[in-house]
């Protein structure tokens, strides 16, 4: 049964949608994943490790432990997942920096500089 399961989900269809997240911590933005059409996660986290970029999938606390509530059963679909996530993840960066005017001349790239 396990090898007809593995047969039928390969390939797999992701449509990845990507909310920017502004608040403290090492959160880059949640994502919400719809698998082929017909199942949707929500709450995927885009975090900032030590070694870059990774995904966290959603979780809630048992016991005092954090535990996956959704995950991905196989190390290929794992990857594949982590893959299609992090490509929409820079997608949306690159298309936020093009929404961006690029700052002038004499201007921090956070805004204007004011003299007094």
């Amino acid at each position: 049964m396990k090898n007809d399961m593995k047969a039928a989900v390969s390939p797999m269809e992701m449509d990845v949608r990507i909310f920017p997240y502004r608040g403290d911590g090492p959160v880059a933005a949640i994502a919400s994943v719809t698998l082929n059409g017909c199942f949707a996660v929500r709450d995927v986290r885009i975090m900032e490790g030590k070694n870059g970029l990774f995904v966290s999938m959603p979780r809630r606390k048992v016991n005092g432990e954090y535990r996956d509530i959704c995950y991905p059963c196989t190390k290929d679909f794992k990857q594949q997942f982590d893959q299609k996530v992090l490509e929409a993840y820079e997608q949306s960066q690159v298309q936020e920096a093009q929404k961006s005017p690029a700052p002038k001349e004499g201007q921090e790239e956070n805004g204007p500089t004011m003299a007094m």
